[in-house]
């Protein structure tokens, strides 16, 4: 039996509403904002910090990536693990990717100790992302076809008949497409071209 080839993955595409759990007279402003690079998320912890920028902590965790993940907690200074961790957690436990949370606390005067702190941040990264708005997206592989124009009507039947989409095209002296194909369905889709005499086709980076 073949494994089944996992190719979704959840994500949210665009910013969560602000949330806000309070504990103790200390709040805590939860986000949630799609990510597709640290660049991206260096930006967005910047426009936060510029926002809030009389609280004391802005803690957060990120994922990057659909097959090679990267991710990251940060505490910014609360107890080590109190708060980037638990964030990271809800992070995995919403299955989700290409994603930063951040919860922004301000400090209400009374200590809520490691196992508040865990429980704030938690709280915090769940709104955030109950507020958001979690789609499922298909990890899709780029194909580039070439071949010439008297093979145009052959490699145009097989991309309706396959459902396939076309997200680049170059007609010059010969043809070339670039064509998105569902990860489970690659390989049976790169063989149909393959066998095709005179059709030419290799993955894109």
């Amino acid at each position: 039996m073949m494994s089944e080839i996992k190719d979704t993955y959840k994500t949210i595409t665009k910013p969560s509403e602000e949330t806000l759990f309070k504990d103790r007279n200390s709040k805590f402003f939860g986000y949630a904002f799609p990510v597709f690079s640290e660049e991206d998320i260096k930006e967005r912890l910047e426009e936060l910090r510029k926002q809030h920028h009389t609280a004391r902590h802005h803690c957060y965790a990120w994922q990057l990536g659909t097959e090679k993940i990267r991710f990251r907690a940060n505490d910014d200074g609360e107890p080590s693990n109190s708060a980037g961790q638990p964030i990271y957690g809800q992070i995995q436990s919403f299955e989700v990717t290409n994603i930063l949370i951040v919860s922004v606390r301000y400090f209400g005067g009374t200590k809520l100790g490691v196992g508040g702190l865990i429980n704030a941040y938690r709280s915090s990264a769940q709104l955030a992302l109950e507020a958001s708005e979690i789609i499922e997206k298909t990890i899709d592989i780029h194909y580039k076809l070439r071949f010439g124009y008297d093979m145009m009507n052959k490699v145009q039947r097989i991309i309706k008949e396959r459902n396939l989409d076309i997200i680049n095209q170059k007609l010059e002296l010969d043809c070339e497409y670039t064509i998105s194909v569902r990860k489970k369905e690659a390989e049976s889709i790169f063989e149909v071209f393959d066998t095709l005499f005179k059709v030419e086709i290799k993955e894109e980076e």
